[in-house]
């Protein structure tokens, strides 16, 4: 019987980086009744376009709803640098790449990538940001460089999208409950800690009468 949480989620997903602290409270909860979590990368943006001005004002419109929801905070002043190519799938494969080579090392890694992107205004679209970010989150630097780039790797982050598009999820973050391969959706959105601690305790005591 598997009984696990999956959190689909995007490192470069501005409301992601406001649920982090939501994650880690329900994470907790769920580890105390023996339920670990699992990362799924839903692959937010495929942009081709470099980042410019007016871009620029949008995405940082969305950064500032995020902070007054939430609280968590941003770089405002030097986030998004122009010229960047809004991307997300390297930062979804850096992830990917980690839960394969040391599953415990994935959220590690997907809290690194976003506070470097969020909270420093670095572009964690480049592969070699991404392997010192992993190397920060214990993966030996050439071991993940090697891994990042193959097409294994790619395959397994193009497999991860491809679940999400099937179920349906549209936004993240989506946080679902799975026991003997029936899944229940927690929230699909940001919700603060209060709102889900219970219904996560719900779920997990029904698997504990089961």
């Amino acid at each position: 019987m598997q009984t696990r949480l999956l959190y689909v989620m995007d490192p470069m997903c501005s409301w992601c980086w406001g649920f982090a602290p939501v994650l880690e409270g329900l994470a907790e909860q769920a580890a105390a009744a023996g339920v670990g979590l699992d990362l799924v990368l839903g692959g937010l943006r495929r942009d081709s376009v470099a980042i410019d001005a007016a871009a620029r004002v949008r995405y940082l419109g969305y950064w500032q709803a995020v902070n007054v929801s939430t609280g968590q905070l941003f770089d405002f002043t030097d986030g998004l640098p122009l010229g960047m190519v809004y991307d997300t799938e390297p930062a979804c494969r850096a992830v990917v790449t980690a839960r394969n080579l040391d599953p415990q090392s994935a959220w590690p890694l997907a809290k690194q990538i976003q506070r470097a992107f969020y909270t420093e205004g670095v572009d964690v679209t480049r592969a070699s940001v991404l392997v010192d970010l992993a190397e920060r989150a214990g993966i030996p630097r050439i071991v993940f460089a090697e891994a990042f780039d193959s097409a294994e790797q790619r395959a397994a982050t193009a497999a991860d999208f491809s679940w999400v598009q099937d179920l349906g999820i549209a936004g993240f973050p989506t946080l679902l409950a799975e026991r003997d391969g029936q899944l229940a959706l927690l929230t699909n959105g940001y919700q603060p800690l209060e709102a889900l601690q219970p219904l996560l305790g719900r779920w997990l005591e029904r698997g504990a009468h089961a």
